[in-house]
Order: structure tokens, then sequence, then C-alpha cells
């Protein structure tokens, strides 16, 4: 329908027979709430205060005490699949999330992008009156389209909010991110030396978009998705945060566990009689560790820690904004984590996690080495898996796996206006993140809308749990009954208070016909009563076989129904083998100065293959240049071509274990001048360097191993004329731009981009 076919006046020849009519506003029906969607990241059910943690959380803690506290809210194991179905309402797999956004493949339920038929929250809300702000971690697009040529349809303000600040992706360095304001790439407004750290700017951040809001209106009501980066790893925090635990947990995470539960049974979130699931096989017990070894992991707990205590003081200063606009009454809070605590970390912990898909995580010696670098922006710490189990307590597993420890989470809710009868209490009825679309739009008094932009909406598969709220709902019967869970090909799923659920690994183990572990069909499935034994410790398919059945069945019937299939483990090919971009595969890539961050997936790719970089600059009279000429990543790994006291550089960093330099004593004076790197590949791991200015050779060195599989993963992307930082060298300060001019820079690659992966990895494994 046309504006002209809505118009309601009269239209004659002249204003003297027409009559004007005004298009009627959208508005909020009478005592909507503003909504606050607080979205934390790898917080486990037991890692807040208020769900028995040790942590200080004074701020959530409050939240919990003057609000309702859920002990049965459940997600889907990882990020971006958790975050779609809180902003939707329908499953990951409907929303093409079955994986996070960057492991797509070329299947309906894991396209990487939320079809535009699963309206999101903040378009229904928008449609509706309401001002929608998106202040974090998005996490919703591939990653081969988080760049400045990229379509932006999947970026916040293509999906329902009128401004972002934040980061693509699944982490950044919490003191130097890769940031975006709306549709652009900008820098963080100051550097690490003044304090910066990306929770602190996020909360500025949202804190003036409501006050630009309220300069304006003072009654409308706004939808604020506040997604922190905390607690993923980099676990990145002030150093006077980390040092408030100095030494609380040294007695190790065997100890942590039993006062926790013991915390968690005695303030109602657990029923009495839960038991601790048995501490796995594969999780060292504390006793079992060396001391220096000890004071390792404890070190990587004190940097979690301070980092959640710093963000619980952030999520503070914004309720605490709030309450000084006289907002706090009528804004209902949601607060939840998006998966259960992760274990990416490894048994011994990580100072850096790209190493992981490099396949050469750091060994103990060298976490011995590096403790005091922990926390720091030098290092992207990610604390053992003891820590983990010990955050997930008193389930089983961890992130990205389907037993309760991957899936149940914190969630609490405050509307103190409805609800103010809620405070301190707990509800155990089964919830899922689907719920939260449904029960906000309830409790808004807002329909879901059966077209949004002229398209016609799915279903909305979650099921309200607004019933919850205030008196009676702790009697109330359950109504979100069924509701399966896939992820890497781990499944479960829950009725009526069962849950039949199989744990897959991750595929390539080894070699041979089951490398990727024994066909679907084959796997062992595991029965819980978990309406009595949430902790899943007594296993009951032995004894009710047929229940196993009928559950598997229901799995399957729901896999179908919801886009689940087909099953695949197999991560590590699909990092190595990711979706095809739109972007034509080329040689030759141009590159001009002072441009935004180019991310890695869509920038030259020099990874194990050789290479030429020739870079045009004019360097003014009286003066010696310095400065980066082209570079990709950060402290974390990447290379950098510099001019360095007037000397041409090339730094090659193998993601933070060593630097090869690459340098010469010739000084580039006044003028014009063609300044050039060549790396030649010489093995199947390293080769030979050259570095040439105005085509004389003026350096020579070697790289034993050049990066394989990827720079780094903060996202740091590669810049011309400066690096993001932390710097990929040493001896200087990001962005240490260069001091001249740069006409461009040219990159020619030669060979393949790299080798099959499955058989690289294979290889590699081989060799071990």
């Amino acid at each position: 329908m046309s504006v002209r076919d809505e118009f309601t006046g009269v239209i004659g020849r002249d204003w003297r027979d027409s009559t004007p009519a005004w298009p009627e506003r959208a508005t909020p029906p009478p005592g909507a709430p503003n909504v606050l969607l607080v979205v934390l990241d790898d917080v486990g059910f037991a890692q807040l205060g208020c769900y028995g943690s040790e942590i200080a959380t004074p701020n959530m803690d409050a939240l919990a005490a003057s609000g309702l506290r859920l002990s049965n809210f459940h997600t889907t194991a990882l990020c971006s699949p958790t975050r779609s179905c809180l902003l939707t309402g329908r499953n990951h797999h409907s929303n093409g999330m079955g994986r996070v956004a960057d492991l797509a493949m070329g299947f309906p339920g894991y396209s990487g992008e939320v079809p535009p038929e699963n309206g999101f929250l903040s378009e229904v809300l928008r449609a509706r009156g309401y001002s929608t702000y998106a202040i974090g971690k998005w996490h919703l697009t591939p990653d081969d389209e988080t760049h400045m040529a990229a379509d932006r349809a999947s970026w916040p303000l293509g999906r329902g909010f009128d401004r972002w600040y934040g980061f693509h992706g699944g982490e950044t360095h919490q003191f130097v991110p890769s940031l975006y304001c709306d549709n652009h790439s900008v820098r963080p407004p100051r550097t690490v030396a003044e304090g910066y750290h990306l929770t602190e700017d996020l909360a500025d951040r949202a804190i003036e978009y409501l006050s630009d809001l309220r300069n304006v209106d003072a009654e409308q009501p706004f939808f604020l998705y506040f997604a922190t980066g905390a607690c993923h790893s980099p676990h990145h925090a002030p150093p006077e945060w980390i040092e408030r635990y100095r030494g609380r947990f040294d007695d190790g995470w065997d100890a942590l566990r039993e006062r926790v539960l013991a915390r968690q049974i005695e303030t109602g979130v657990l029923p009495p009689g839960t038991e601790l699931s048995p501490r796995p096989p594969w999780v060292p017990g504390w006793d079992e560790l060396a001391p220096e070894d000890q004071a390792v992991a404890a070190r990587f707990m004190e940097c979690f820690a301070g980092f959640l205590s710093h963000t619980d003081a952030q999520i503070g200063r914004l309720l605490d904004h709030l309450e000084a606009t006289g907002d706090a009454d009528d804004t209902l809070v949601i607060l939840v984590s998006d998966n259960g605590a992760s274990a990416e970390g490894g048994p011994h912990g990580s100072i850096n996690d790209v190493r992981l898909v490099n396949l050469d995580p750091a060994g103990p010696e060298e976490l011995r080495a590096r403790i005091d670098e922990l926390g720091g922006p030098s290092v992207h710490n990610n604390y053992p898996w003891g820590w983990t189990m010990a955050g997930n307590t008193p389930f089983k597993r961890w992130k990205r796996e389907v037993h309760e420890g991957g899936v149940a989470d914190p969630c609490i809710i405050r509307w103190p206006t409805r609800y103010a009868g809620d405070a301190g209490k707990v509800r155990r009825q089964f919830v899922h993140a689907i719920d939260v679309f449904p029960t906000v739009l309830e409790l808004a008094a807002i329909e879901a809308p059966g077209h949004l932009h002229g398209l016609e909406q799915s279903v909305i598969e979650g099921t309200s749990f607004a019933y919850l709220l205030g008196d009676g709902g702790d009697d109330e019967p359950e109504r979100h009954t069924t509701q399966h869970f896939e992820m890497l090909g781990s499944r479960a799923i829950y009725h009526e208070g069962w849950k039949a659920v199989t744990f897959k690994p991750l595929g390539p183990t080894g070699d041979g016909p089951n490398r990727f572990g024994a066909p679907f069909d084959d796997d062992v499935w595991e029965l819980y009563h978990v309406a009595e034994d949430m902790s899943e410790v007594h296993d009951r398919a032995e004894d009710e076989p047929a229940r196993v059945a009928a559950m598997v069945d229901l799995w399957w019937r729901e896999a179908e129904r919801y886009n689940v299939l087909p099953l695949d483990n197999r991560i590590l090919y699909t990092i190595l083998n990711p979706r095809p971009s739109r972007l034509r595969e080329r040689t030759r890539y141009r590159y001009v100065p002072d441009g935004a961050p180019v991310p890695e997936s869509v920038a030259v790719d020099t990874r194990k293959r050789s290479h030429a970089i020739t870079v045009t600059v004019d360097v003014p009279e009286g003066v010696t240049p310095s400065g980066v000429l082209l570079a990709i990543g950060c402290v974390l790994g990447g290379w950098s071509l510099h001019v360095l006291d007037g000397r041409l550089r090339y730094v090659h960093n193998l993601y933070g274990k060593r630097l090869d330099v690459t340098t010469t004593d010739a000084v580039i004076g006044a003028g014009r001048h063609t300044l050039g790197f060549a790396y030649e590949r010489t093995t199947d791991d390293g080769g030979t360097t050259t570095l040439l200015a105005d085509g004389e050779v003026v350096g020579r060195g070697e790289i034993p191993k050049f990066t394989p599989t990827a720079f780094n993963n903060t996202n740091a992307g590669l810049t011309c004329g400066y690096e993001l930082g932390p710097p990929v060298g040493e001896g200087y300060e990001a962005p240490f731009r260069f001091t001249g001019s740069i006409a461009e820079a040219v990159v020619e690659v030669t060979g393949a981009p790299r080798p099959d992966p499955l058989a690289e990895f294979e290889r590699i494994m081989a060799e071990q």
C-alpha cells in the first residue's frame, strides 16, 4: 500500500478545499517498560555471587536481591547461537546459527546469517515506537562480512537497532579492541597507557546513548542490548582488579567446587540434596599439580575473577544511571550468560588461544616463565579447565557441549514497577533462551507481528515465562516442556523433566575410518531424570532403555523440524575451510594508508605461501622516516613491515611465541622510494626473507615457521600506515604512524592459499 493510499485527509485542487492529515506514529502500549537485556559471555552457572560464587559481583547480586533468579535457564552452549535465540525467539538452527557465525556451512541451519523472516526483538520494538541500542559484542555476522565493503544487512543497524557501538566476532583485545560505531570502524578513544579498558568504554557509550534520548524525550521507552566482551578470553582486567584476588584461589578448584555447592544449596539456588558431579578423569586434581603449576593456575583464576568483578562494576554504573534518570523502576532488566564456562584454555591454561588452532599450545614451562604477563595486553589468557569445571558447579562438562555444564546458565529478571514482590526469589521451571523474546513482548503487551518490512514472519518457537513472575509463579506448572539441543555433534533432548544426552568428540582425532568418531547412529546416549537430578549424576539409561529410545526418536523428529541436520563435528575442518567469500580470489592486492583494519578473513592471505610486498613512499627533507608501512595483527600474532629509525625492518610474530626479525643497516633518505619485502617458502613450515630498497637487496633473513592457520583471533586486521596495537614487534608503540607519506602498498602472492585443510591437519598430527 502506498503513502497516498493510506492518506485519510482530503486533497483538493488547492488548500481551500483540502484537509491535511498526518499518519499515526507508532507508540508503545501504555505502561510498556524500558528493556535492558544484559548478555555476559562465557560466564558459567556458578560464577556470579548470587549463584554461589566467591567472586565479588555486588551489583548483579543486588539485581538478583531485588528481582528473580531462574535456576533452570538454558542456552545453546555457544555464543552466536544463543544470542540469535535471545533476539528472535527462534531456535538457533532455525536462525541459521547452528554454530558460531564464523563457522558457517552451506546448509540452512548453518548459514551464519539469521533470515529476515526471523525478526529481531529490536525490529519488533522499534516498529512499536521504542528507541533501540546495541552495545558490545555482536557475533551475528559471518566473519567475511565484517569489513568496510560488506553488505551491512546483518549488522545491528540492519536488524533494527538505531545505534551500535561494539565489536564483531567472538572476542577482541580488551585493552586495544577492534571497534565499530554504527556502520563504521573506529579506534578506541584512549590508549592502554591512558587506562583504557573495553568494558568501561561500553558502559560509557550506553550511558551516552540513553542520556541523548532523555535529553530530548523524557518518556520514550528504549531497548538496550548490552553485551559485554567479558568474560570471554582474553581475561584482561586492570591490574588493581586482579590484585584484589591475590591468593584467593590458592586451595584450588576441587575445594572451590565444594564450597560453591554448599552456598548454592544454602541460598536456595539449588534444592537440598543436589549432588556434585564427579571430577572427570581428564581434569587433574589440584593436589596432583606441582606447586609452581598451582601458582600459575591460581593466577589464571585471579585474572578471570578480576575481569568479572570489573565488569560487575560497569554494569553497576549503568544501573546507577537508570536510577539517576528515574528509569530504574520502569525498566525490565534481564541478565543472562550465553553459555557455560569455557574450557578453551585446555588442561594447563592458554596465553594465546590462536595457538590452539595453529596446533601449538603453550606448555607448562612457558606458562611458568610468563606468569607475570597474565591479565595484561601482551597475552590472550584463558584459564585451565579445572576452573571451568568449578565455574559450572555442580554440573558436568562445559561450553560447546550439551550436558548441563554447557547449557545451564544464570538468568536474573527485575521489573520493580510490576513485580516488586519477586525480590530475592528463585524459580526452578525449565526455561530456554528462545523464551526471552516472547516474554518481553508479553510483558510489554505487544503481539508478535505477522509481517515486518512487508515480509511474512516465521512462527515464534519460544514460550513466554512471564507466568513465573509475580505471586504464584513458584507453583505454576512448567510450560516449556520439550527442548532439543545440538552443538558440533553433541546432542540432547529435554522432555517433561527427563533429559537424554550424548557427547560427541570433535574431529579429526587421529587417522583411520573413525578419526571423526563413531557414526552418529552408534553414539551412546545417557538418560537423567533432571527434575530430581539436575547435575546429571545418575545415568538411568540401562534401567530404562524404552525411554531412551523414545527420547532419541523425539530428538530426531525435532532435528528435522528445526533445521538441525546434517550433523557435523568437524570443527577444525570448518575453521580451515571457511565459507566462500563473495570477494574474487586474486594474486595482487593494493592498500592505501589510514583506512579501517581489513579483517584477516578478507585480507591478502600470506600464510604459508610465497609473497612480495612493495610500498611506494615519499620522505620529506629533514625527516628521519619511521612508522608502519603495512602490517597485520598485533602482539598476539601477525607481521609488520615498517621503518624504524630510518631503517627498513620486517617482523614476523608467531602467535606471540617468537619474533623473527629481518632488518638492514641502510638508512632511507629523503625523496620517493620503493621499499619492499619478499618471503620465499622453501619448506613445509618456513622460508627465507629479503628486504629491498629501490630495487636493491638491503637485508636477508629467514622464518623457520611461518604462521600456518591464523595470525590472531582479536580481529586486529590488516592496516596500512599504522598498527592497531599492541604492536606486532618490539622497539616501538602503536599506532606508529609513518612519518612520510605512502602512495600505495601492493602485495603479490604466489602458490595456493594453503594446502587441503584436512590433509594439512593430518600431516601435523602425524609429526607430533
